[in-house]
C-alpha cells in the first residue's frame, strides 16, 4: 500500500470514528481526544487530517448524509417496487434500536447542526435536499412521497419518531410509537 493509501485510509477512520463520536455524545460530548483514540491514532494525527473538531465535525455530517442517500439507493435498487415500505419499516426498527453511535445522521447531528454556523447548515440544507431528491425520483413505490417537501415531510417524521421512541423508557411504548407512525405513512391505519 503507498503512503498516499495509507494516509487515505488513516483519514476515512478518523472520519468513521469521528462520525460515531458525534452520534454517541454530539459536538461537545466528545474531544479530539478522544475521536482520536475510537480512531486508534494520536491527537497529533487527528490535526494532520484535520484542522479543528469542527473540520471533521463537518464532514462527518456531510459523510452522513451521503450514507443516507446512498441507503435510500439501496433500497430503491433490492427492493423493486416495494422499496418505500421497505426503508420506512427498516428505519422505524432498526435505526431506532441500533446503538446511538450507528444511528442515522439525520436523527443524531440535526440538533447539533441547529447550533452550528451558517456554512454549515447551507451544506446540511443541500444533503437534505439531494436525500429527498433521491427518494422523489426513485421508482413507483406505495406511498412514496412525490415532491421534495413531501420527501422532507417524510424524513422528518421518520426521524422524529425515532427521536420520540428512543427517549422513552418503555420499549412496548417505544414499539407503539413506530408502529403508530409506520401505520399512517404506508396509508394501513
Amino acid at each position: 500500500m503507498s503512503r498516499i493509501e495509507q494516509k487515505l485510509l488513516t483519514r476515512q477512520r478518523i472520519l468513521e470514528a469521528a462520525g460515531r463520536g458525534f452520534r454517541r455524545g454530539g459536538f461537545g460530548g466528545v474531544g479530539v481526544d478522544g475521536l482520536a483514540k475510537d480512531a486508534g491514532v494520536t491527537s497529533g494525527a487527528f490535526y494532520v487530517h484535520f484542522g479543528t473538531k469542527t473540520e471533521a465535525f463537518k464532514e462527518a455530517v456531510t459523510q452522513g448524509l451521503r450514507e443516507l442517500k446512498e441507503g435510500v439507493l439501496h433500497y430503491q435498487l433490492t427492493h423493486g417496487r416495494d422499496w418505500w415500505p421497505e426503508f420506512v419499516r427498516f428505519y422505524l426498527g432498526l435505526k431506532r434500536t441500533c446503538d446511538l453511535s450507528d444511528s442515522c445522521a439525520l436523527q443524531s447531528l440535526s440538533p447539533e447542526v441547529a447550533r452550528a454556523d451558517g456554512a454549515l447548515r447551507e451544506d446540511f440544507e443541500a444533503g437534505l435536499r439531494s436525500v429527498a431528491r433521491v427518494i422523489v425520483s426513485g421508482p413507483a413505490s406505495p406511498h412514496v412521497p412525490r415532491t421534495v417537501e413531501s420527501a422532507c415531510t417524510a424524513l422528518a417524521t421518520l426521524v422524529g419518531t425515532v427521536t420520540l421512541a428512543r427517549a422513552v423508557h418503555s420499549p412496548e411504548f417505544a414499539a407503539q410509537i413506530a408502529q403508530s407512525a409506520e401505520r399512517v405513512m404506508l396509508g394501513t391505519k
